[in-house]
Formats: structure tokens, sequence, C-alpha cells
């Protein structure tokens, strides 16, 4: 149809992860003909994130597919930018109003975050949050190689306990814009049923389950992920 455009993709990262976490999905989506961006989430203020997220997504033209992946869901809640066409959450929190990262992760068992995280004061009064290194294989990528993981471990972002704990703002983009799901079986994160609840709240399009998958779903299965994104990007958006 005259007038459509390949969506843009834009990929948020979340705590304890950074830009390259996406690096197995991006090559797919490029494939398929889409322009990339994988942010970079400062993990200080889901406000303040969520801000730095739409200062980029509102500089793109034309439509975009918002991806986020765990406090990386949170934030894309938060985008407030007009061009975006469709949502895609990959083991992700979508708060809604007033919720916070932390305390939806205790809406159902199985999270066991809290006890692998080790915390950094820092000198502007917040704290800074990680996962203990002989902790980071079982807790965020128990599907990937060793070696792997250690790396993973080692460039792990932290990302302050006040982001975490900061509630969601007025307005969630997942009740007028149309989601995704992806869901991680085995995360030790994000629990699967917290997952699941999400996406039927959203009222998602789609929601996928990935059998045996961890919390890293998008270095462990990146196909799933890419798969759904390109799903998601099917909703071109007239420009």
């Amino acid at each position: 149809m005259e007038g459509m455009t390949n969506p843009t993709i834009v990929l948020v990262h979340g705590a304890f992860a950074e830009s390259a976490s996406w690096n197995r999905v991006i090559e797919p989506l490029i494939a398929a003909g889409h322009r990339v961006i994988a942010a970079a989430n400062p993990l200080r203020g889901l406000a303040s994130d969520a801000a730095a997220v739409s200062d980029v997504v509102r500089e793109i033209e034309g439509p975009v597919v918002l991806v986020g992946h765990s406090y990386g869901g949170a934030v894309i809640t938060n985008v407030d930018a007009p061009n975006v066409a469709a949502l895609v959450y990959v083991a992700a929190f979508a708060p809604a109003p007033g919720e916070t990262a932390f305390a939806l992760s205790t809406m159902f068992p199985g999270s066991s975050l809290g006890d692998a995280l080790e915390s950094w004061p820092r000198a502007d009064g917040t704290t800074d949050l990680t996962i203990a290194r002989d902790r980071f294989h079982e807790q965020f990528c128990a599907d990937v190689p060793a070696p792997e993981a250690a790396l993973m471990g080692a460039t792990q972002r932290p990302a302050t306990q006040e982001a975490l704990t900061e509630p969601s703002g007025e307005t969630a983009l997942w009740k007028t814009t149309p989601s995704w799901f992806v869901v991680a079986e085995l995360d030790r994160n994000i629990p699967a049923q917290l997952q699941r609840f999400l996406a039927e709240r959203a009222g998602a399009e789609q929601t996928i389950e990935v059998t045996g998958a961890s919390h890293a779903v998008a270095v462990s299965r990146p196909d799933v992920v890419a798969d759904a994104i390109l799903e998601a990007a099917k909703l071109r958006a007239v420009v």
C-alpha cells in the first residue's frame, strides 16, 4: 500500500545487561529489511530512563516497534512518543500506573533475584545493584554456556535500586498500543507466571512461551525473539 513504511525497531535492554545483549536478535531483523537501534538504557531512574528512550524514538522518522527486555519493559511502558506502532515485551515487566518492578517481581512465586543481588552505595545518594558474579550464570542465564555467561556477568550494567522501586507513570503505553509478549519459562528474575499475567492484562496480540528459556532468552533463543518482533513489525503505520 502506498504510504506504508518498514518500521524502525528500537531495542531497550534491562538491568544487569547492556545493548550487546541484543546482538543475535539484530542480525535477522536487519536481514528482514528493518533499521535497528539498540538504545542505551541509563538504568538510573524509571522516569528519566523513559525520557532518554523517548528522545531516541521521537528523532526517528516513521513508525517504531519498541522492544523491552526485563526492566526495559517498564521503560518502554513509560515512553512518550507519537510514532510507537507496537510494543514487544521480552521476559519483561509491563507495569500499570503506580506499580514498581520490585513489587511486581514478588506478585507470584519463583523469583530468586533478591538473594543474588549485591548493593553499592553511590556518592549521589543512590544505590547500585548488581548480580553477584558467582550467582550470575544460574540466576540470569542458566541456558547460556558458562564461558559466555562469565562474559555477560563481567559486562553487566548496574541498575539503581531507586529505578527498580520507582512507581510507573500515570499512563501505560500498552493500554493504547498493540503488544506482543515473549515468556521465558524458567526465568528466575521475573517468574513466568507473572509474565503470563502481564500479557493477559495487556490484551496481548500474541504470547509466545519459550520452553526451558532463562531470563536471557534474547541471548539463548534469539531466533524466537526476532520472530516475535517481526510479527509485531507487520503492523506498519501510514506516514
